[in-house]
């Protein structure tokens, strides 16, 4: 089965993009519900409470993103610190529940799958892929949308600055998806890189 990275921005579209990839035939590789179901391991959430204590840990007794974020989204190197343990603590956990992923859409015939993943570079998963697409999309859009979801700018520019450089990012792309105009012209580009890879 063939892999495809997705990377961008915060808030640059790229779930859109999967979602469109999807519709077309795609698999898709889920980091994100990989990243929720870690946290839910005993020996995540032992290790999460040894180190932060109930602050990270919301009133049914699971770790609370939202809490989480305020430690290791926290601003200078306290926050960095937070970030690499948690990182470090997760990231494995996140590659083996891909991997699952992958294993049962390569299973039910499944030719192409697209990983969706904030932390594509950071974490090392790139490697599992045959090509990467960046979503681009400018400061002020993802911005607006990042607001639209609830986060604050402190937010939005926490997370920024925990992710490779856009222009790395970008530069390590093999393709690159154009978000920042109507949801038309993202499918049309879209579908032409779809054809590309069924062809």
């Amino acid at each position: 089965m063939r892999i495809i990275g997705i990377t961008g921005g915060v808030a640059s579209g790229k779930s859109t993009v999967a979602r469109l990839l999807e519709r077309l035939g795609a698999g898709v590789l889920d980091a994100d519900r990989a990243g929720h179901e870690a946290l839910r391991l005993p020996h995540v959430e032992a290790a999460a409470r040894r180190r932060w204590g109930e602050a990270v840990f919301g009133p049914e007794g699971r770790i609370d993103r939202t809490r989480l974020a305020r430690v290791v989204f926290a601003p200078g190197p306290e926050g960095e610190r937070e970030r690499l343990y948690l990182e470090q603590l997760t990231h494995p956990e996140i590659a083996r529940f891909l991997r699952l992923q992958a294993d049962a859409l390569a299973a039910a015939g499944t030719t192409v799958a697209v990983l969706d993943a904030p932390l594509l570079l950071e974490a090392g998963w790139k490697d599992l892929c045959e090509k990467t697409v960046f979503v681009e999309a400018p400061p002020e859009a993802r911005l607006s949308r990042a607001l639209a979801r609830g986060w604050d700018k402190e937010d939005f520019a926490a997370r920024e600055d925990a992710q490779e450089s856009l222009q790395r990012k970008r530069g390590r792309a093999d393709v690159i998806i154009d978000n920042s105009g109507p949801p038309e012209r993202t499918q049309a580009q879209v579908e032409r890189f779809w054809a590309s890879l069924v062809r």
